[in-house]
């Protein structure tokens, strides 16, 4: 008996490593409501932010509808979720090619980054019949992993590709792109607009469509550029600062993923300690924490004042005292 018992108890023990050499991740606690600070403009101290669901199969992509529903990835499952406004769920889309990042272009077609090995690529995936691939290689090359995308009022469309994730101890594609951002004209190529970013994550445009805003995972700062007449992009800087940037041995981490913007051009953005809200100087406003780290949000409702956040395998939700920006999808 007592060697059953030392047995179990050496296999609890090291179960934590074995864990870890699998590459696997520890079971998380039930996602639970938080409560908000004030922050001036955006929502008062002690607003609930509430978890809508969990276990879903990869969170990403989320995206407003017109009838005041959102809709996000389910990148591991290969479907798109439908979040109604009284909080049910139900499946919007099917065999979606991977799809992560959403957006609306003007012809309402839903265009999403697809990361499916071997079939990377841009393109529309709804409504039915509309299906098409806007772009899928830059240089004769496929996209490693493309990541995000902002669709502009006239069509062009601004996406990034931070490079395929690899499994440990595998080797990596050959040759792959190093990380960058691609801009795509209406009915144009692919052209890479901006490298010599560690990791580019989330893509949004200012109201005015002048200034293009991008996240860097593996960086202090959110980056911005202005946007040229031919969309490509000049003036690269340091945006803002995120607040909670840890280092280790492994480099910086940010956590930042998706971004989005409101009526008044605040932009918020998903990082590892919640989601960090800057006014359009970049001076940082506060955080809504979160009881799991966010990977993307988006606003949507009838009035777009509701503001979802998805990470982690869980929805949440936080109703604001101002709205998204309703000149674009995203």
């Amino acid at each position: 008996m007592l060697f059953n018992r030392l047995i179990v108890a050496a296999i609890v023990a090291a179960a934590p490593a074995l864990i870890a050499a699998q590459g696997a991740q520890p079971p998380q606690p039930p996602p639970t409501d938080t409560v908000t600070p004030a922050i001036a403009g955006v929502c008062a101290a002690g607003t609930k932010v509430v978890v809508i669901k969990s276990g879903f199969q990869g969170t990403e992509g989320p995206i407003g509808m017109p009838d005041g529903s959102l809709i996000f990835t389910e990148t591991q499952a290969n479907r798109i979720t439908r979040i109604a406004p009284d909080g049910t769920t139900s499946t919007f889309l099917e065999n979606t090619n991977g799809s992560n990042g959403l957006a609306w272009d003007a012809k309402g077609r839903l265009i999403s980054v697809q990361t499916t090995p071997g079939q990377t690529k841009i393109g529309a995936i709804y409504p039915k019949g509309s299906e098409a691939t806007l772009s899928d290689s830059f240089d004769g090359k496929a996209f490693g992993r493309p990541n995000d995308l902002v669709v502009s009022t006239k069509g062009a469309i601004y996406f990034t590709d931070p490079g395929p994730n690899v499994t440990p101890g595998a080797p990596p594609p050959s040759p792959p792109l190093p990380p960058a951002v691609y801009f795509v004209a209406p009915g144009a190529k692919a052209m890479k607009v901006a490298d010599g970013i560690e990791r580019p994550n989330g893509i949004t445009l200012s109201r005015d469509e002048k200034t293009l805003y991008v996240n860097n995972t593996s960086g202090e700062y959110l980056l911005a550029f202005d946007v040229k007449a031919d969309g490509t992009l000049a003036n690269r800087r340091n945006f803002a600062k995120y607040d909670g940037v840890t280092t280790s041995a492994t480099g910086v981490n940010s956590g930042a993923d998706g971004l989005v913007i409101d009526e008044q051009g605040r932009v918020y953005v998903a990082t590892s300690t919640g989601v960090q809200v800057f006014d359009v100087k970049g001076t940082l406003l506060g955080t809504i924490p979160l009881s799991r780290a966010p990977q993307n949000l988006a606003f949507a409702g009838k009035d777009k004042k509701t503001l979802y956040v998805v990470g982690r395998g869980s929805a949440f939700k936080v109703d604001l005292m101002t709205a998204g920006f309703k000149g674009r999808g995203k």
